[in-house]
C-alpha cells in the first residue's frame, strides 16, 4: 500500500495532519468518506439567502476594509442587484485583503447568519471570477470530509480526487462473487467513485440520509470488517487459558439465605450461564444487560463468591467513586459474614491507604477489590487474579481494560471477564456490537418493585411541586429533588442545587433537608447519605451525582428540574432510584419553556414508558450508537459510513456472510478488517 506522500504535494508537515486524521495510505485517502455533502448546485440570489442555511451566491464586490472592533476584522460587502451581504474575516493575509477590489466578482458558499447590519457569513468559501465571466454553478454535490486543524475541505478533495483518479482501478474487491450477488449492490469501485462525486442529477435527499445503494453498499462493508473483527477476537481469546473455577456454590447458598428477598428467575437464569462458564478452561467474555434496578450487584456477586470459593481473587472496577463505594459497601456487608475481606481502591485514597489495599491484594488476604482507576496503577498488583468484573464498561478505555486483565496474566492464564451494562441494546443490535462476548439479559424486576408514575410539568407550577414534596415527606416518606449544576451559570440559566437547597428550607422549614454533591469531601458526603438513607433526612437536594449506586428504599419521590437538559438514558438511571420500596412512587420532570422538538420527544418518552430497553431504542434512535454505546469518547467503533440504527436490518444477513468468509475465504477477513479499521483492528486482546 503506497503511503499518502506518493500523492503531489504531500511532504512531511501534510502527512502529518494527515496521520492525525487516521490517512497514512492512499487507501486511507480513498475510505475517508464524505461525512455529508453541500448543494452546491444552484446560485441564490443575494436577496433571498436566508439565515441558518448554506448557499452558493455570485456578486460583485461594492467595499473592502479592514475595521478594529475589538481585534482585526476584514470586511468585504457584496451585491448582486437583488441584495447586498456581508463577508467578515478575522484571519486574513495582506494579499488576500488586496485581491478584494471593488467591482471584482466572486462566487461564494458558506452559512448565512444574521449580522447587525443585515446578513453576513464568517470565513466562507470564495472564488474570484474573470471580468466579464458567466457564474456557473458545480454540476455535482460538494463532498465535506472529517478533518483537523490546518488541512482545510479544498486540500482534503484535490488529494482524495487525485487519489480517485490514479489509484481506483487498482482497489481490490475483497468480497467473493457469491456475497457480491447476494448483496445485488454496486461494486466497491462503483461506490467509491459515487460518494466521493456524486454525478449530477444524484438525489440529493437519498444521499443526505446515507440510503442510496453506493453508501449502503460501502456501510455493509464497513459493518462486515467491524464484525469479523469481533469474531476473530473471540476466537483469539479463546486460544488461551483461563483457569477452570470448579465450586459447588456453598459460599453463594450462604448469601441466599440471609438476603431479605428472593432472586427472581432471570437472575437465576444469568448466575447460572455465569457458573458455566467460569468452570471453562477458555476466558469468559459474557455481557450482563439489566435495566435499572434488575439485581445486577446481586448477580456480580453471586460471580465473585463463586471465584473466592475456588481459590481465586475478583476485581470489580466502576467508572465513578460514589458507584465504586456503593458496591464495596454492599459486598462488604454481603461478604463479612464468611469472613471475605474485601478492599477498596479509590484514586482520593492516600498513599499510606492505597499500599496497605495493595498489600493485602498481592499477598491473596483480600480476595475480593472494588475500585475506579486506581485498580490499574502499576503499584496494585494481585496474588492470583481470577475474574475481572466491569461495571458500565463503555465508560472505560479498550486500554484501561486491557492492563487491568494483564495482571491476572503472570502464569500464562488469563483471568474470566464480566462486563455488566444498564444501558440495555435491543438484541440484534447487542450481538452484532458486541460480537466478542456471549450477551446475557436480566429481562426481570424483583418482585416488589413498585412501578414509578412520571409527571411532566413546567417551573411555572414550582409551588405545586413543592406541596406535593411536603405532603409526601410529612406521611414519613422521602425524596430527592435533582439540579443538574452546583454553581451559577448566567449561559445555561439553569437552577442550581444550592440556591434550591435556600429556596426550599425557606418554603419547607417544618423538613429536614440536606444538601449532596460532587465537590463535596468524601467524608461529609457520605455523612449526608448515610443519614439520607437512616431516615434522619427529609429531602435531598443533589445533583446527578445520585445517578447510579444510591439505594433508600423509603424514598418514593423524586423531582428532576430542568429535565428538558438531560438524555434519556440519565433520566432514567434517576427515576430508578425511586421506587424501590413498598410504597408507590412517583417522578416529576419539570421543565422550562419553551422546549426544543427534542427535548418534547424525550420527556413524552419517560411518560410513555419504565421499559429500559423501549427507552434505550429510543435514546439510540435520537443520539445515535457513538453516544449511547459512550464509544465517541473511549475512541472506538466510531464508523465511517454505517450507522447501527439506519443499517440494523442488514446485520443478520451480515452475520451469515461474515460465518461464509470465515469458514470459505479466511484470506479475507483480514485485508476488510484492515481497510476498515485500520489501528483498531489490533485492539485485540480486551
Amino acid at each position: 500500500m503506497q503511503p499518502v506522500s506518493a500523492l503531489k504535494g504531500v511532504g512531511p508537515r501534510v502527512a502529518e495532519k494527515l496521520g492525525r486524521l487516521g490517512l497514512h495510505t492512499i487507501q486511507d485517502m480513498l475510505f475517508h468518506l464524505p461525512l455529508r455533502y453541500q448543494d452546491r448546485t444552484r446560485i441564490t440570489p443575494v436577496g433571498s439567502l436566508m439565515p441558518g442555511r448554506e448557499a452558493m451566491f455570485c456578486g460583485r464586490i461594492e467595499l473592502a476594509d479592514v475595521v478594529y472592533r475589538g481585534r482585526r476584522n476584514l470586511l468585504c460587502r457584496v451585491a448582486d442587484g437583488t441584495g447586498s451581504v456581508l463577508l467578515r474575516f478575522f484571519h486574513f493575509s495582506g494579499a488576500q485583503r488586496d485581491s478584494l477590489q471593488r467591482g471584482v466578482l466572486m462566487r461564494c458558499f458558506g452559512e448565512v447568519r444574521s449580522g447587525q447590519t443585515g446578513p453576513e457569513l464568517i470565513h466562507p468559501e470564495y472564488e474570484l471570477l474573470p471580468a466579464g465571466s458567466e457564474p456557473q454553478p458545480e454540476n455535482r454535490l460538494t463532498p465535506v470530509y472529517p478533518t483537523t486543524d490546518g488541512m482545510h475541505q479544498l486540500s482534503l478533495r484535490r488529494l482524495i480526487g487525485e487519489a480517485l483518479d490514479t489509484r481506483l482501478q487498482g482497489i481490490r474487491e475483497w468480497l467473493p462473487d457469491e456475497v457480491l450477488d447476494l448483496l445485488r449492490l454496486p461494486t466497491l469501485r462503483e461506490a467509491l467513485d459515487f460518494v466521493h462525486r456524486p454525478p449530477p442529477g444524484a438525489p440529493v435527499g437519498v444521499l443526505m440520509q446515507g440510503r442510496h445503494p453506493a453508501q449502503q453498499r460501502l456501510a455493509y462493508e464497513e459493518l462486515l470488517a467491524h464484525c469479523l473483527g469481533l469474531r476473530r477476537l473471540r476466537e483469539r481469546i479463546r486460544q488461551h487459558d483461563a483457569p477452570g473455577i470448579d465450586a459447588d456454590g456453598a459460599l453463594f447458598r450462604r448469601l441466599v439465605l440471609q438476603l431479605p428477598f428472593a432472586l427472581t428467575a432471570a437472575q437465576q437464569r444469568v448466575i447460572g450461564e455465569i457458573v458455566e462458564d467460569l468452570r471453562q478452561r477458555q476466558p469468559m467474555q459474557r455481557l450482563v444487560q439489566g435495566d435499572v434496578g434488575s439485581g445486577k450487584t446481586l448477580v456480580a456477586a453471586a460471580a465473585a463468591l463463586h471465584a473466592v470459593e475456588g481459590g481465586w481473587q475478583v476485581a470489580i472496577m466502576a467508572p465513578t467513586e460514589l458507584l465504586a463505594e456503593q458496591h464495596w459497601r454492599n459486598l462488604r456487608e454481603w461478604f463479612a459474614p464468611m469472613d471475605i475481606e474485601v478492599a477498596w481502591l479509590a484514586g482520593r485514597h492516600s498513599v499510606r491507604a492505597r499500599r496497605s489495599m495493595s498489600q493485602l491484594l498481592a499477598s491473596g488476604r483480600a480476595p475480593v477489590a472494588v475500585g475506579t482507576h486506581a485498580l490499574f496503577q502499576r503499584e496494585v498488583g494481585f496474588h492470583r487474579l481470577g475474574l475481572v468484573i466491569v461495571d458500565e464498561q463503555h465508560r472505560f478505555g479498550v486500554h484501561q481494560r486491557l492492563m487491568l486483565r494483564e495482571k491476572g496474566a503472570a502464569d500464562g492464564r488469563i483471568p474470566h471477564q464480566l462486563i455488566m451494562t444498564a444501558t440495555p441494546i435491543p438484541r440484534t443490535l447487542a450481538q452484532s456490537v458486541y460480537a466478542d462476548l456471549d450477551v446475557s439479559v436480566i429481562d426481570e424486576l424483583p418482585a416488589g418493585r413498585q412501578p414509578v408514575e412520571t409527571a411532566v410539568v413546567p417551573d411555572s407550577r414550582r409551588d405545586t411541586v413543592v406541596q406535593r414534596v411536603r405532603r409526601a415527606c410529612l406521611e414519613k416518606r422521602q425524596a430527592y429533588w435533582v439540579c443538574p449544576l452546583i454553581e451559577e451559570s448566567d449561559a445555561l440559566e439553569l437552577q442550581t442545587a444550592t440556591a434550591t437547597e435556600v429556596a426550599l428550607r425557606q418554603a419547607l422549614p417544618e423538613l429536614q433537608i440536606r444538601l449532596v454533591h460532587g465537590r463535596m469531601k468524601p467524608a461529609e458526603k457520605e455523612q449526608v447519605m448515610a443519614a439520607f438513607k437512616g431516615g434522619e433526612v427529609d429531602l435531598l437536594v443533589a445533583t446527578t451525582v445520585i445517578e447510579v449506586g444510591v439505594d433508600v428504599p423509603n424514598a418514593s419521590l423524586m423531582i428532576i428540574e430542568n429535565a428538558e437538559r438531560l438524555g434519556l438514558a440519565q433520566l432514567h438511571q434517576l427515576r430508578g432510584r425511586v421506587g424501590r420500596g413498598a410504597a408507590a412512587s412517583s417522578c416529576v420532570l419539570m421543565y422550562r419553556a419553551p422546549l426544543s422538538a427534542a427535548a418534547r420527544e424525550r420527556l413524552a418518552t419517560m411518560r410513555a414508558t419504565s421499559d429500559g430497553f423501549e427507552i434505550a431504542r429510543k435514546d439510540l434512535e435520537m443520539r445515535g450508537p457513538g453516544e449511547v454505546l459512550g464509544t465517541r469518547q473511549a475512541g472506538e467503533q466510531q464508523f465511517h459510513i454505517a450507522d447501527l440504527v439506519r443499517d440494523q436490518s442488514a446485520l443478520p444477513q451480515i452475520e451469515k456472510v461474515a460465518t461464509i468468509l470465515l469458514d470459505r475465504y479466511p484470506q479475507h477477513v483480514a485485508p476488510i478488517v484492515r481497510r476498515w479499521l485500520g489501528i483498531r483492528g489490533s485492539y485485540a486482546d480486551v
